[in-house]
């Protein structure tokens, strides 16, 4: 029998915020990857963890990302893009939470940066703790982030549950005891936590 949560800890980008990052990477890009590769190029860029590390401003992570991923676009044209690529919730996403939070410890736990965090507006009402890589100076899938994530919730690995779209991601969740789903798509997220008896 699994053990039931306290915390249930969420990812936000392709798990609870619509986002168009890799369809839209994929069309901008002068060569083909699929969506995986793109997934994987993405984080281990190395402009993309300075940025949502906090260790660069805009300016600086705009002329670095587009000489390592080859882009021809001027900084403010990709910095323009950029920002539009996270949409908001997926339909229903608050509602679920706000019938999740009767019973279960909130939290979301996101690799971002300052000019998304910034979009995302009223993350701190809709959790009980909103954690970002750049305010955390810690990023996924390095276990560091996990850590000061379980440090901050003061909880336990095994009471807690985590969601994500990355592989990746999970594995590392999983490798710090936390059960951890790989959830595609906030349909993924209902059905996981429908089987379990959580919704």
């Amino acid at each position: 029998m699994m053990k039931q949560p306290l915390v249930l800890m969420f990812d936000l980008g392709g798990v609870l915020i619509e986002n168009d990052t890799f369809s839209r990477l994929q069309a901008l890009l002068p060569y083909v990857m699929s969506v995986a590769e793109l997934k994987q190029k993405w984080l281990m860029s190395d402009a993309v963890r300075r940025f949502e590390l906090g260790q660069c401003l805009p300016q600086e992570f705009a002329q670095a990302f587009l000489l390592e991923w080859s882009l021809p676009l001027t900084e403010q044209t990709f910095l323009a893009e950029f920002m539009s690529w996270p949409k908001g919730y997926y339909p229903g996403v608050l509602a679920m939470l706000q019938a999740l939070r009767q019973s279960y410890r909130l939290v979301c736990l996101s690799n971002s940066n300052v000019l998304h965090w910034a979009r995302f507006g009223r993350l701190d009402q809709d959790f009980d703790l909103a954690l970002s890589s750049h305010l955390l100076g810690a990023i996924k899938p390095d276990p560091a982030a996990f850590a000061m994530a379980l440090a901050q919730c003061q909880a336990t690995p095994d009471v807690v549950w985590y969601f994500d779209d990355a592989q990746v991601n999970v594995l590392a969740a999983a490798s710090m005891g936390i059960k951890a789903f790989h959830t595609d798509g906030f349909e993924e997220v209902q059905a996981t936590l429908r089987a379990h008896h959580i919704l």
